[in-house]
């Protein structure tokens, strides 16, 4: 007969304790250990249960290979970012906010690849039959090889996974956190439930080959709901991020064991859904007035991808006796780093001056490089004196006010001159080009000191 254990789970790393503490003695969070009832077998835990092929110990070199390639996801730029496309068996965990279009690209991927003549299932437990073929029919990927399936029950997708002659060469399950175990307790999408239906899911796949792809809900900062073992349970985590009010979406790898790793693709939202930016290297510019003050343009690097984005920076009098430091699409610590860098180095008075700086086309940006393109923004709204119309910079700047190499030089170069940029301002280390200072970089663009 199977028993039934109790144990504590903390809901940030999954790490289990056979008794309730305050914190979590593997990740020293608080507050996160919840109460979990498991069902275990007596005879599995005796070894009664006969090995499998795969489980039992042989040596590697004896192992048959795999026979089964990978079959491509209908977009080129996608099976390039993945290194192999949809790999037989394997599992992908897909991450994004509420409303961001995780659902409308997966079903764009569902149809690409019943349109090549393989069996597709689309399993959800947050809609219905008509809502899904709605959204179908909008994208036009109608096809005979595309089914579908709304349940809340995991066990209702295992008929479909027992034969692997007959099994679905794709899986999508939207999402992992609405679906629910027999063999777990508690209600869909706690820690225990979560983590009992992507591991039943995981193995089944894996036996008939099958590619899984699970949708994961996130947190209000961003990351993945639930515990760190569903990222460990999966072959690749991808995570689809932007503004809901904005028209682009950016699909990042954040982990792959087929392919490299922090790779970016940009999309478009279109009415039919998600279009690829084939080339996103001034897609973030818009129609940008090089005639205004305040505006400054850096080559960012997001994996391997270069593209140009524009700074913006506002400087204006302030009626406050603490004036305002406002940052959107970049922390704002950087920002009171900077300008105390260039009050200490410049001898500039900001005290009565408001600051507001923002990254254009609703892009976020985390890298050091952007750190010259934001003074050279400030500066000019400062001065009031636009920059050269097609200048661009890239350079990290350090509390001494000196400019340092930031990753990527070469490439960002490279991209820089094939748009035609001029001047280009980088680390003077860097190959002998720009400036060495923040004095330098005044000096050349505003004429001071």
């Amino acid at each position: 007969m199977p028993k039934i254990r109790e144990i504590y789970v903390c809901k940030a790393c999954g790490a289990q304790s056979a008794q309730w503490k305050g914190q979590c003695s593997q990740c020293r969070e608080w507050n996160t250990l919840e109460l979990t009832r498991t069902v275990q077998n007596s005879a599995s835990k005796r070894g009664d249960r006969p090995l499998s092929a795969a489980s039992r110990v042989q040596p590697l070199m004896r192992v048959a290979g795999h026979d089964h390639s990978s079959f491509g996801t209908g977009l080129d730029a996608l099976d390039r970012v993945l290194g192999r496309g949809f790999v037989p068996g394997a599992a992908i965990l897909v991450g994004g906010e509420p409303g961001i279009g995780k659902s409308t690209l997966l079903l764009q991927l569902a149809g690409a690849v019943a349109r090549e003549g393989k069996t597709v299932l689309y399993a959800s437990g947050e809609e219905s039959l008509p809502q899904i073929k709605s959204r179908a029919e909008r994208l036009g990927v109608l096809y005979d090889d595309l089914l579908a399936l709304s349940t809340s029950r995991v066990e209702d997708l295992f008929p479909v996974l027992d034969d692997a002659a007959s099994a679905p060469a794709l899986l999508i399950v939207d999402s992992v956190q609405t679906l629910a175990s027999d063999s777990a307790e508690g209600l869909p999408g706690n820690v225990s439930q979560v983590r009992a239906v992507a591991t039943e899911l995981v193995e089944r796949c894996k036996r008939c080959d099958t590619t899984l792809v699970l949708v994961g809900h996130v947190t209000k900062d961003g990351t993945l709901a639930g515990p760190r073992l569903l990222e460990h349970l999966v072959d690749t985590v991808i995570s689809l991020e932007g503004d809901r009010r904005e028209m682009f979406r950016m699909l990042r790898v954040l982990k792959n064991r087929f392919g490299p790793n922090q790779e970016l693709l940009i999309f478009r939202m279109v009415q039919r859904g998600l279009e690829i930016v084939e080339d996103p290297s001034t897609f973030f510019l818009g129609a940008r007035d090089t005639a205004l003050s305040g505006t400054a343009v850096v080559m960012a690097v997001d994996g391997q991808r270069p593209f140009a984005v524009e700074i913006q920076a506002l400087a204006a009098r302030s009626f406050l006796s603490i004036p305002r430091r406002t940052g959107l699409g970049f922390d704002v610590n950087r920002l009171h780093l900077l300008l105390a860098v260039l009050e200490k180095h410049l001898r500039l008075n900001f005290g009565q001056v408001d600051i507001y700086a923002k990254v254009g086309g609703g892009m976020r940006l985390q890298e050091p490089g952007l750190d010259l393109a934001l003074v050279a923004a400030v500066l000019s709204s400062f001065y009031d004196i636009p920059l050269p119309e097609r200048c661009v910079l890239w350079g990290e700047v350090d509390l001494n006010g000196q400019i340092r190499p930031v990753s990527s030089h070469d490439i960002r170069l490279k991209q820089a001159e094939r748009l035609g940029y001029s001047p280009i301002i980088c680390p003077s280390s860097a190959k002998g080009r720009g400036v060495a200072t923040v004095a330098d970089l005044q000096r050349m663009l505003f004429r001071k000191g």
